[in-house]
């Protein structure tokens, strides 16, 4: 794929938004434009998750959702790359469900939600989905909903299935970044606070998106 010239609109959370680098220049999303010729055009807001929230504030920033924001974003794009599910799993209070879900208060559903609404604003745009990277404690012990709880590799899964639905590439951090903070060493270069990687680990993610875009 050639983006020499082209507009990418990248809708994520906290990483997408940079929370963890020096400064902005350093977020993967910048370091991929710069390398492309693209512009990029950033959507991501720290602590957002895919699902919508039932306990909802419209007040409070986190709590508008990706599909809220998709809705906000500006047409003009020749690439959309959509990151998240990481707070899903972490502190969202929306049942996981199932694929049949057609609706956004479950987690499954808001990936249906998301993708179709995509889909049908974005004509004729390329979708490309990154899945969550690892973090720590990511099998045991974050999330709220100790009633349908779920280890971060099946809000992963989720991802791969329902994107593979709508026939959009997955570029799967969660099984090749090489990014695992449950190792220390790599804990201590890439991501120090277990869950947002810092400059070294931007610049990993930017390298393999490079590559897996212009592979496409």
């Amino acid at each position: 794929m050639d983006l020499h010239n082209k507009t990418i609109l990248f809708l994520g959370d906290s990483i997408t938004e940079g929370y963890g680098v020096s400064e902005p220049s350093k977020r993967y999303a910048d370091i991929a434009a710069k390398e492309l010729g693209a512009t990029a055009v950033n959507y991501g807001v720290s602590g957002t998750r895919i699902a919508r929230q039932h306990a909802f504030n419209p007040d409070e920033r986190h709590d508008r959702d990706f599909i809220m924001r998709a809705e906000q974003m500006q047409r003009e794009a020749d690439l959309i790359v959509v990151f998240g599910g990481t707070n899903d799993y972490a502190h969202g209070d929306a049942p996981f469900g199932c694929f049949a879900d057609r609706t956004p208060m479950t987690f499954y559903g808001a990936l249906h939600t998301l993708y179709t609404y995509l889909t049908e604003t974005f004509v004729g745009v390329p979708v490309v989905v990154i899945t969550p990277l690892h973090r720590t404690n990511e099998d045991n012990g974050q999330v709220t909903r100790s009633n349908d709880y779920r280890p971060l590799k099946d809000y992963v899964d989720a991802i791969r299935e329902v994107a593979e639905y709508y026939s959009f590439p997955v570029l799967d951090f969660f099984a090749a970044s090489g990014i695992q903070p449950n190792v220390e060493i790599i804990k201590q270069t890439y991501v120090p606070d277990g869950l947002h990687p810092n400059d070294a680990g931007h610049a990993i993610m930017a390298k393999k998106l490079v590559s897996f875009l212009k592979s496409l």
